[in-house]
């Protein structure tokens, strides 16, 4: 298999190292399209570097797109030019949808996916969509590649990668936001600031685990904590009076909005 990517940003360095950590494609059929020659000696350790998008990635089996969505109207034509019918384009740019791919590269074989953060470490999960016109084969490709960053999972419908975009791939900032929070509420309490953060980032680790693991639903779980006229109980009380369930709603539907507004742009 070669694999082009076109753009090696956070998440385009993320899926080279991954490609190469599992084998799943040589040095010498992995091809990185930089911007700039900054970086060309830490991405030459995974695969051929090089700063124009040219011939060479029409070898290519699959051709990630990974650029910023701002940046994909000045590389379309240029890929548009070296693209064969039979190769996958994959994008993980938000907002750009199939149908702007197939228009803009004058390509029929897309595929849009939505990472998230935690890819970079091969523990995300990323949701796709396809169009009609990918075989079974070229669709399990792409699932195995996108496997090794994590889970990956297939929508039939597309849009429904603006909520996807809304839950997990925003999702992780609103974790880092609850523990930042939760941190430096110990340290006002007067808890030292490594104590602090130890607790709050093993407790997260910890609950998930337990989440994962036993058979409960959330709710069953946080009963199992919140004993009557206790401390858990005493904090559930001042969310519930602050609307944190609310809060959370509005803004998860807000964001899902607004990635519909940008596919729309």
């Amino acid at each position: 298999m070669r694999i082009s990517i076109v753009g090696c940003g956070n998440m385009g360095t993320a899926y080279a190292r991954s490609f190469r950590k599992y084998g799943l494609v040589k040095a010498d059929d992995l091809l990185l399209v930089i911007r700039g020659g900054g970086r060309r000696a830490e991405l030459e350790r995974f695969g051929q570097v090089t700063d124009i998008v040219d011939e060479r990635v029409s070898t290519s089996d699959l051709v990630i797109v990974a650029v910023k969505p701002q940046d994909f109207g000045t590389i379309a034509p240029a890929l548009a030019a070296v693209l064969r019918p039979e190769q996958v384009v994959l994008s993980i740019m938000a907002g750009i949808t199939l149908q702007r791919m197939r228009e803009n590269l004058r390509h029929d074989t897309v595929v849009r996916a939505m990472p998230n953060s935690p890819a970079q470490i091969g523990m995300g999960i990323t949701a796709y969509a396809t169009g009609t016109e990918l075989s079974m084969r070229q669709t399990l490709m792409v699932e195995q590649l996108l496997n090794c960053t994590g889970r990956a999972m297939h929508l039939a419908d597309e849009a429904m990668l603006d909520p996807v975009t809304a839950l997990s791939g925003s999702g992780p900032a609103y974790f880092f936001e609850f523990v930042r929070v939760m941190v430096e509420t110990g340290i006002r309490l007067g808890l030292e600031s490594h104590v602090a953060s130890a607790l709050v980032k093993q407790t997260m680790l910890g609950s998930f685990h337990l989440m994962e693991h036993a058979d409960r639903t959330p709710e069953e779980l946080i009963k199992a904590v919140m004993s009557k006229g206790g401390t858990t109980e005493a904090a559930f009380k001042v969310m519930a009076q602050g609307g944190l369930q609310e809060v959370l709603e509005r803004a998860i539907i807000a964001a899902s909005a607004r990635a519909t507004e940008l596919s729309g742009s």
